[in-house]
């Protein structure tokens, strides 16, 4: 049985590290995020501790990603994306591609405004196409406010500073494509601050 499962234990370990990168988080952010300490997470990857089905159901929920995607068949002899969809600050995200690092798209759905929403802007190295597939979404670049309905293609260099919303009433799908900087800005692994549980 051991020697059966030899190829898919040795697959765990280089799909943590791709996973980890690809979300763009650091040992010790993952680390903070899931319990898992360091020298374990590391261990993992390198192929030097055995995983455990705690060890695994943990990382899988940290990374957004059902189980059998860090246990399964090599992704690589189907081209078909099958990921899960994903939830970061109440937007949802549905990768598109599983390639780690260069370009990655995904399909973003803010959900309906509920009251005032603050915007935030923010910047990073790189640049962001956009496509709005359904509803209304909210583009603030800079100085510019607009609002972009389905269709509408947008593009800018994420050195300027910006922020997207929902201005409602429906929710709004869009296709996005961005690359590393890009990603770890929007569906990174945000790690666990303490006192978080207290103002939950």
């Amino acid at each position: 049985m051991d020697d059966e499962l030899a190829p898919t234990l040795a697959a765990v370990g280089p799909r943590l590290r791709a996973l980890r990168r690809e979300r763009g988080a650091t040992l010790s952010q993952l680390s903070e995020a899931t319990g898992i300490s360091v020298s374990t997470l590391s261990r993992l990857e390198a192929g030097r501790r055995r995983p455990t089905l705690e060890l695994l159901l943990a990382l899988a929920r940290a990374h957004g990603v059902p189980l059998d995607e860090l246990v399964g068949e090599d992704p690589a002899s189907d081209p078909r994306v099958r990921r899960s969809s994903f939830v970061r600050n109440g937007i949802t995200f549905v990768p598109l591609t599983r390639k780690p690092g260069g370009l990655q798209a995904f399909k973003v759905t803010y959900p309906p405004p509920r009251g005032h929403t603050e915007i935030e802007q923010r910047t990073h190295e790189g640049y962001e196409w956009l496509y709005v597939l359904s509803g209304r979404l909210r583009l603030v670049l800079g100085d510019h406010d607009m609002v972009l309905s389905a269709g509408e293609v947008a593009e800018f260099d994420t050195r300027l500073p910006h922020a997207f919303a929902n201005p409602g009433p429906e929710p709004v799908e869009y296709l996005g494509l961005f690359g590393p900087q890009g990603e770890r800005a929007h569906v990174r692994v945000r790690p666990r601050t303490r006192g978080s549980a207290d103002k939950e």
